[in-house]
């Protein structure tokens, strides 16, 4: 059930929470010195943050952006010492929290996007990239390998051979060569970064929410699914849309050749 809880303003460890009623926006925006390091007790709360944001029937998108040249180096390294390894091994399940959410997810990603910076970008909808960016899964450098989702998410989307060069390499990608390869949905200009998120973020909340909820989960779910169940399964969605009165709006408007109004029902 959504609901109207405000998060705004409230303080969290290395990230603060804004919400733009007029825009139908809620923002999470990562701010701890240079490189916006993600502290382990942080990620917690980015999850609780997500979540709080997508209950709430005011925000129709989420976005996550970071102050600074960089959206973030990575995680707080000597963390990973410290905390136990239950607490480690549910490190994939917060920065999940994006794919999780009904509701479209943005990343506006510049500078250094390494480790969990880039792990979290991947499990968000939408990557609007600068074209400073760098984006790396830096962990064999460590001795370690991604933990939080990074490499099975970025193969997914690009496949094996490119997958082994970043993960096996340390190596990092360019924003033009995360285009090119499906990393990123959009480069700009540096200085053109935060209008690009505003103009995505303008253009998805003019779709209607209840199919817009429909169809991030029917990608999502059928992700690994064959091509006969995923046929299957977005009939079934594309019927159940059909007795939306989102989707009556949506045929009336177009043959009255007048914005349509969504409601989300």
């Amino acid at each position: 059930m959504s609901a109207q809880t405000d998060i705004s303003g409230k303080e969290f460890d290395g990230f603060s929470v804004e919400i733009d009623e007029t825009s139908k926006r809620g923002d999470i925006i990562l701010d701890r010195g240079d490189y916006n390091t993600i502290a382990m007790c942080q990620r917690d709360q980015l999850r609780a943050a997500f979540e709080a944001l997508d209950r709430d029937d005011r925000v129709r998108v989420i976005v996550l952006r970071a102050v600074g040249k960089h959206f973030s180096s990575g995680g707080y390294i000597r963390g990973f010492l410290e905390a136990s390894p239950e607490h480690v091994s549910k490190l994939a399940d917060n920065v999940a929290a994006p794919a999780r959410c009904e509701k479209p997810v943005i990343a506006a990603n510049r500078g250094y996007c390494f480790g969990v910076g880039f792990e979290i970008s991947l499990a968000c909808d939408f990557r609007i990239a600068s074209e400073t960016v760098q984006y790396a899964l830096p962990e064999q450098k460590l001795g370690q390998i991604p933990g939080s989702g990074g490499s099975a998410r970025l193969q997914k989307i690009i496949g094996i051979t490119r997958t082994k060069d970043i993960v096996m390499r340390s190596r990092r990608i360019s924003a033009e060569q995360a285009l090119a390869w499906g990393i990123a949905t959009e480069v700009v200009p540096d200085g053109e970064l935060e209008a690009a998120t505003d103009a995505l973020v303008a253009e998805l909340v003019t779709f209607s929410p209840i199919a817009q909820r429909t169809a991030k989960k029917l990608l999502n779910q059928t992700e690994d699914a064959t091509l006969s169940i995923a046929i299957e399964l977005e009939g079934y969605c594309y019927s159940r849309l059909r007795q939306s009165d989102d989707f009556r709006e949506g045929v009336e408007a177009f043959h009255e050749k007048r914005a349509p109004v969504f409601t989300g029902r």
